[in-house]
């Protein structure tokens, strides 16, 4: 059996990991029962690195690297963080966790550290709270400043805070429900998804699927599908849907979502949309591109770490590419569905301008976006562009 110092231990080195790789962390998390605790503390942590850096440079001489930095802040995010974790556990179990270091000084700079923060813990606290948004909910100021800009200070501030609350897991059946997991509930505890008969899903992400309204019998096309959430909703609607995924471990996760729920001989995977046969086109094609994840921070808690303008912009660019070559695939009278789960207009408002005029065949009918903010809904955003019956692939095309 696992001992909590082994569950430390193991959050400080996926810690110590990601922030020397910025590899998902998600993927590094271990199985089995300690699988949610180890979880907890690493995305405490990355969630609120900033804040625990701008605390604990006040208790270091020197700023410290690997494994002492990791444990560092894994201790202090469970103290100032956790408030279900006690306070002696948080230091002791976290020491112990330093003991097994190579370097023996490590766990003695580890309890020296956490016990004078615990000692200096209202002040502390008192510093976090009197900080600006961008330090005190612990964003990058690139991208506090372009809320600030776009939604003013005070829903900018509120917007940085929610996204450092608790996900919701929802559970969403085949009917159109949603339900949320209780806190500490597995997934696999759901009947309904024990059954297949359920997926997981955000109420925000269905916004897309119902845009594109999908009759029984449409042949439709998921263009970027895994890991396979939509597609299912659609195979549920009656839809003959083709799903495409390029990247070969994102398509096992496709395809192994379609075999819980039943769906793998009914929905057809293409590895790309070079599969699809010259002129082959479909009456529904949703373009659910790869985005920044800025209305799922919440739940990504990394992403904010890796976002930049350089990023963004070359996911405008892929973004741009994606949905233009789906525009290809979309029937006369037919729909090309474009979502993302940002809230960035240079990912939505403005891509869907820049897409209507570069294929003048298009028209917008319809959009929605949610900002999160209130209640558990991630942020998104969805378009329906309905292509003309009448002008020609051939003349839409030409300033593609």
């Amino acid at each position: 059996m696992k001992s909590f110092t082994d569950t430390r231990r193991t959050a400080a080195f996926i810690l110590s990991k990601w922030l020397a790789t910025r590899e998902f962390p998600s993927a590094m998390l271990p199985e089995g029962k300690d699988r949610a605790f180890v979880q907890d503390m690493v995305y405490t942590a990355i969630r609120r690195l900033r804040a625990l850096r701008f605390v604990l440079g006040d208790f270091v001489r020197q700023w410290p690297k690997g494994e002492l930095e990791s444990l560092l802040y894994i201790g202090a995010a469970q103290i100032l963080y956790m408030d279900d974790v006690p306070d002696f556990a948080a230091v002791n179990e976290t020491v112990n966790a330093a003991k097994g270091c190579e370097n023996p000084s490590i766990a003695r700079v580890v309890n020296g550290v956490l016990r004078n923060l615990l000692r200096n813990l209202d002040a502390v606290k008192a510093k976090i709270a009197a900080a600006g948004p961008e330090v005190r909910e612990s964003f990058p100021s690139a991208i506090a400043r372009r809320w600030k800009e776009r939604f003013g200070e005070e829903r900018a501030a509120k917007l940085m805070a929610w996204h450092n609350l608790p996900a919701v897991t929802f559970i969403a059946g085949a009917d159109g429900s949603f339900h949320a997991l209780e806190r500490g509930r597995k997934v696999g505890d759901s009947q309904l998804f024990a059954q297949g008969k359920a997926i997981v899903q955000n109420p925000s992400t269905a916004n897309a699927t119902n845009l594109l309204g999908v009759e029984p019998g449409e042949r439709v096309l998921d263009a970027c599908a895994a890991p396979g959430g939509k597609t299912i909703r659609l195979a549920w609607a009656g839809a003959k849907v083709t799903a495409c995924e390029v990247n070969p471990k994102r398509r096992e996760r496709l395809v192994e979502n379609l075999r819980r729920t039943g769906l793998e001989e009914k929905v057809r995977v293409i590895d790309s949309l070079e599969e699809l046969a010259p002129g082959e086109t479909f009456a529904k094609v949703l373009a659910d591109v790869p985005c920044s994840n800025t209305g799922v921070f919440r739940r990504r808690p990394d992403a904010r770490w890796n976002w930049s303008e350089e990023k963004l912009a070359a996911l405008e660019r892929l973004q741009a590419e994606i949905a233009d070559w789906c525009a290809k695939f979309v029937a006369p009278g037919g729909s090309l569905v474009y979502s993302t789960c940002s809230n960035e207009p240079e990912e939505n408002q403005f891509a869907v301008k820049a897409f209507l005029e570069r294929n003048p065949g298009f028209a917008l009918a319809e959009e929605i976006e949610h900002v999160p903010g209130e209640g558990d809904a991630d942020g998104a955003y969805a378009a329906r562009l309905v292509k003309s019956q009448t002008i020609s692939t051939t003349k839409e095309n030409k300033a593609t």
